[in-house]
């Protein structure tokens, strides 16, 4: 009598089991694509400022993603998408992360794709340094090490005092530190308010902001192709964004995180293929370290948190 029912229960079992590992699987598929999106972003940002004024460029950027998000989420979610409690906080969080994409478009005009990108993700463990000495939170031995690790990776790559140092390499570290406060001030927004407010607030801040120097950049491009570029820059920032809300959905951040670090392998292929440009060995050395360092990091941090870190991009 109890044998079809045992059998009918490991049956459900094991294919609640299976159905779980495929969502965590297409997570982690959607997470590499989101960040085959920010490396395909990075590459085509640096590659505008060969010919784009720079600040034209943040503000095609940002204005894309604003009308994008706008034409998308307004229709349904109607008025209450524009509810926050801290308006002033959203402002500053807006402001933070266009200080960031500023900065990472100059940062893509000095430096290779590899070199920005591993250096840029060293972000999550000066997230740490900062909950340790500004709020005030315990940090682990073990977590110590690994911002100890991540930053001897970033120095191997920024070599101090070498013949390949110059004042470029301080644009990606004002990178990290002003989105190391910007991902702190989100996980401090997101305990009250809407993460789609949230994304809404952000474009239109960082929009309205760069268009008060506009009427000082704008200059008209010689060829439709620099057109095309801008938008292929926003398309992929505003895609890589919506799928990695999409990867979230479907498994944990603890389990997704480390999956951030492939950005640094599609950042390496698109240095070679569109700038011809391949780390040396102590670069390679350098990117590693800050990979395993801030991998292990990150999982940390979500898996205590269980708050998501989203990837740094231009």
């Amino acid at each position: 009598m109890t044998g079809p029912s045992t059998s009918g229960g490991l049956a459900v079992r094991k294919s609640t089991r299976d159905i779980a590992s495929e969502r965590i699987l297409a997570g982690i598929g959607l997470v590499l694509l989101a960040v085959a999106c920010f490396a395909t972003l990075d590459t085509a940002t640096k590659l505008s400022t060969a010919g784009v004024p720079i600040l034209m460029g943040v503000w095609f950027r940002y204005a894309f993603q604003a009308v994008a998000t706008t034409v998308v989420l307004l229709p349904k979610h109607g008025p209450a998408l524009l509810r926050t409690q801290h308006p002033k906080y959203q402002l500053l969080r807006g402001a933070l992360l266009l200080a960031s994409s500023t900065l990472a478009f100059l940062s893509l005009r000095y430096m290779p794709l590899a070199e920005f990108t591993s250096v840029v993700l060293i972000a999550p463990l000066v997230i740490t340094l900062l909950a340790a000495t500004t709020l005030k939170e315990q940090v682990s031995p073990l977590r110590w090490a690994l911002v100890a690790g991540g930053f001897a990776g970033t120095l191997v790559i920024l070599r101090p005092g070498g013949e390949a140092f110059s004042w470029a390499v301080l644009l990606p570290i004002g990178l990290v530190l002003t989105n190391a406060w910007f991902q702190v001030l989100t996980s401090k927004l997101a305990q009250t308010e809407n993460p789609l407010t949230m994304h809404f607030y952000t474009g239109w801040v960082g929009t309205l902001i760069a268009s008060l120097t506009l009427p000082f950049a704008w200059a008209a491009l010689p060829g439709w192709h620099w057109w095309a570029l801008l938008c292929l820059m926003g398309f992929m920032g505003t895609v890589g964004h919506f799928i990695l809300i999409l990867a979230y959905q479907r498994a944990p951040a603890s389990t997704l995180t480390p999956y951030l670090y492939a950005q640094i392998a599609f950042a390496m292929l698109g240095g070679w293929l569109m700038f011809s440009q391949v780390p040396d060995r102590l670069s390679l050395i350098g990117i590693a370290t800050i990979a395993i360092c801030g991998a292990a990091g990150a999982w940390l941090t979500v898996r205590e948190r269980r708050v998501p870190i989203e990837p740094a991009e231009s």
